[in-house]
Order: structure tokens, then sequence, then C-alpha cells
């Protein structure tokens, strides 16, 4: 099977790459990083192909450029995706997870989102917006469940 995971920066990656680990070597892996992020590239530990995708906001919050990079990273998801063809997407909560979901969800690849293990009370940003599309849904604590009846509990991966 062959996965593709969504890597944004920071903690985000933290909880990605641990769930990789968790899942081991008997998958075929690709990885979707931030344009520019050195940093998480050199935490990858399980080998895989990488991808590279336009970060869709910065800081700044400029609605016009915020759109466009958006776009931009929909079109690198989208080159990424059809050149990989993997079985599913995996995300875990920043921003840059979103097109890449969208895009695999329109082309008929499985979408898996695990809601960063931060959300206690409320989903994320990302997580509202792919929620209601994703294939499967994993939230780390039971209060999330029980406001999302479609995510599955699974206690903490980290």
């Amino acid at each position: 099977m062959k996965l593709m995971i969504v890597l944004g920066e920071g903690g985000h990656t933290k909880e990605m790459l641990s769930l990789v680990d968790l899942l081991g070597t008997g998958y075929e892996y690709s990885y979707l990083l931030v344009r520019g992020d050195e940093l998480t590239e050199e935490k990858i530990s399980i080998p895989g192909r990488r991808y590279y995708a336009q970060r869709p906001r910065d800081k700044a919050h400029n609605l016009i450029l915020d759109v466009l990079k958006t776009l931009r990273c929909g079109w690198d998801s989208l080159v990424a995706l059809r050149r990989e063809r993997p079985d599913a997407v995996i995300s875990c909560g920043p921003a840059v997870g979103v097109p890449p979901c969208l895009v695999a969800k329109l082309l008929g690849v499985k979408v898996i989102f695990v809601e960063t293990g931060s959300r206690v009370r409320a989903l994320s940003m990302t997580g509202r917006i792919v929620y209601r599309f994703a294939d499967l849904f994993i939230v780390q604590w039971p209060q999330l469940q029980e406001r999302y009846p479609r995510a599955i509990y699974a206690g903490r991966f980290w």
C-alpha cells in the first residue's frame, strides 16, 4: 500500500513522523513537504519520495496572496498525487493539508485525517474543513468524538 504523508511544520511534523514510525516499514511512503522546510526534511526516518508544495498561508494573512498560494499548493499537490498515485493521503492538521486532501478526494484517493493531539475540545480549522469529506477521521481525545460522530477516537499516538 502506498501512503502519501503530508508534513506541515513544527508539532504537526512531529506527530506525523511519530505516526509513520508506528505504522512501520510495511508501506511505501511518499512525503509532501512545505517548500523550503529543510528542518522537516532532515527528520524523515523512513525513506520515501519527496514532493514539495507552496505554503498556503503566511502569518501576514493577506487574503489575495493566501488565495493564490492556496491555489499553487493545490497545483503542487495535484502534480505530486498524479506522479505518486498513492492509495491514501494522511494529514494531521496544518493548513498545507487541505489542498492535497481535497485534490486526493477529487482523484478518488482515500483521505485519512488525524486531528492534532493539541485539539481537545474543538477541531482545528483544517479539521473542520476536512471532516466533511475525509474517508477516515481520527481524533485523539474522547471529547471530540462526542461532538463529531463520524470521528474515530483512537487515543493518543505519541
